[in-house]
């Protein structure tokens, strides 16, 4: 029988993000060599030199995304420094006590909004910090503030109606083969993929969080988990255990903090896309018929683009600039300042190799040509089956193929062209083939480490990979199940 010892040691001797991703690195590498034997000229062997530079390549690819994870970190570590962090966790969990456990279904239906309707993803990284630290404060545990984004965030990308990174690429690409789409249909499909992913997660994860209050240990981290956990967010769960009160500082501070994300998100989305009148309020720019800027937006000013057609440079910029504001409204000198933001983003620098290391599998798979290859693959697989069997094999060769192209929009920019002709020359509506691949994918984006928001946020979070795919495999497998069952009933209806 084993020790406590025993299994501590054991638990600690996991691999790190790092060493998974490596490893996954160089199986995709080996399979290269393998396939371009056999495929005919489709697939180039990756030689050692690509090995080696496909995590550069990473970065540099993923370098908006780098960039406005270090800025975020500046950007905390000058709300850690004012104490308005750590004082408003305190605050909230006071008013909420007794009433914690629902907080995290409030929470996860609101990141399954921003999922579903503009592809909240990499967007989520900075709530990972700040949901552990509450959840903690609640008395769950870091694991509980880590799904309740992953999942919530997660389902509303699995349950894609307008996000343009998904459903948006994909109406497009069909677009370009001449099939017009119903997005009364996708948006339909998507809300009941939503709703029932949501509320099946959220029920999840209330149930885990309840054994974690009742019993400390029955959590899923490790010692060393919790050990980096308590060193990482100990200092703000410890304050909700005392009568703190908010300085007019700190308050002016948290409001600017929430103004902050708020605006970020509502830049994210695309209004234009959306809603005309909502667009032209942000946008009341003038341009000539080259589309040249004759008079700039309001919204514009700051980051150069008006707010609706925001990416991660805007982001970046806006999240500089309110960091600065923070420190000077929260009192901080200017060498505090500087010093504050310089250590925030140095903390965030094994999230952004992290994000480095994921972003260059895709690379490598790119560069060789394997993900097209094993796409031809599975749409030659599919022709000529019928409704009941095409769509859960679609929907696993997407699950498959999610692991290979792990971003959203550039599945949909390759596969589309191949999958949504093929669904219509086989009688089925092309709007469930979008639905398919946004489900497919969407649930691979719970877990694969070759995305570099959840490595990243995991990471923030002091969560090893491990452990979240030991947490969430039973729930992936329902939700795979689910919503496998939704998409064929609808091939076999519409």
């Amino acid at each position: 029988m084993r020790t406590m010892t025993e299994t501590a040691k054991k638990k600690r001797g996991m691999p790190s993000s790092f060493t998974i991703l490596l490893a996954l690195l160089l199986i995709v590498a080996v399979i290269t060599a393998i396939v371009a034997g056999v495929s005919g000229g489709a697939v180039t062997a990756a030689k050692p030199s690509d090995f080696f530079t496909a995590p550069v390549k990473g970065f540099a690819d993923a370098l908006p995304v780098c960039l406005f994870v270090m800025i975020l970190g500046g950007f905390l570590g000058m709300m850690t420094e004012t104490g308005a962090l750590d004082n408003g966790i305190a605050v909230l969990v006071k008013k909420l006590k007794g009433r914690e456990i629902w907080i995290i279904p409030v929470l996860m239906f609101i990141f399954a909004l921003g999922g579903t309707s503009y592809g909240m993803c990499e967007e989520t990284v900075p709530f990972y910090a700040l949901l552990a630290a509450t959840m903690m404060a609640a008395g769950f545990d870091p694991l509980v503030g880590a799904a309740t984004v992953l999942l919530g965030a997660g389902c509303g990308c699995l349950g894609s109606t307008v996000n343009p990174f998904a459903v948006g690429a994909a109406v497009d690409a069909l677009s370009s083969k001449g099939i017009e789409v119903n997005q009364t249909i996708i948006i339909a499909l998507g809300l009941i993929l939503t709703v029932v992913t949501t509320a099946i997660s959220a029920v999840f994860v209330m149930n885990y969080a309840k054994k974690v209050k009742a019993d400390k240990g029955s959590t899923f981290l490790s010692l060393q988990e919790q050990k980096d956990a308590e060193e990482a967010h100990g200092a703000a769960a410890a304050e909700a255990t005392k009568d703190v009160k908010l300085t007019g500082r700190q308050k002016a501070v948290l409001w600017i903090f929430a103004f902050t994300f708020v605006v970020m998100i509502v830049g994210f989305i695309p209004l234009a896309d959306l809603n005309a009148d909502v667009a032209g309020f942000f946008d009341n720019g003038v341009y000539d018929a080259d589309g040249n800027v004759i008079s700039q937006a309001w919204s514009a000013v700051i980051t150069g683009l008006p707010i609706g057609q925001w990416y991660f440079d805007e982001a970046s910029t806006w999240f500089f600039i309110m960091a600065i504001v923070i420190g000077i409204v929260g009192g901080l000198s200017e060498k505090k300042i500087v010093d504050t933001f310089i250590s925030g983003a140095a903390d965030m620098m094994s999230v952004v190799l992290i994000i480095a290391l994921a972003r260059g599998i895709s690379v490598l798979m790119a560069a060789t040509g394997l993900d097209m290859y094993v796409l031809d693959a599975a749409a030659n697989m599919l022709s000529g089956v019928p409704s009941f069997i095409f769509a859960p094999v679609a929907f696993l060769v997407y699950f498959g193929l999610s692991f290979l192209i792990p971003s959203t929009s550039g599945m949909a920019t390759v596969s589309m062209p191949i999958m949504g002709p093929l669904a219509v020359k086989l009688g089925f509506s092309p709007e469930v083939m979008v639905m398919i691949f946004s489900a497919a994918i969407g649930v691979v984006n719970l877990f694969t480490p070759t995305s570099g928001a959840i490595m990243g946020g995991l990471s923030l979070a002091k969560i090893e990979w491990t452990t979240w795919v030991k947490f969430a495999l039973k729930l992936i497998v329902i939700l795979t199940l689910v919503s496998m069952v939704i998409t064929t009933v609808a091939c076999m209806i519409l």
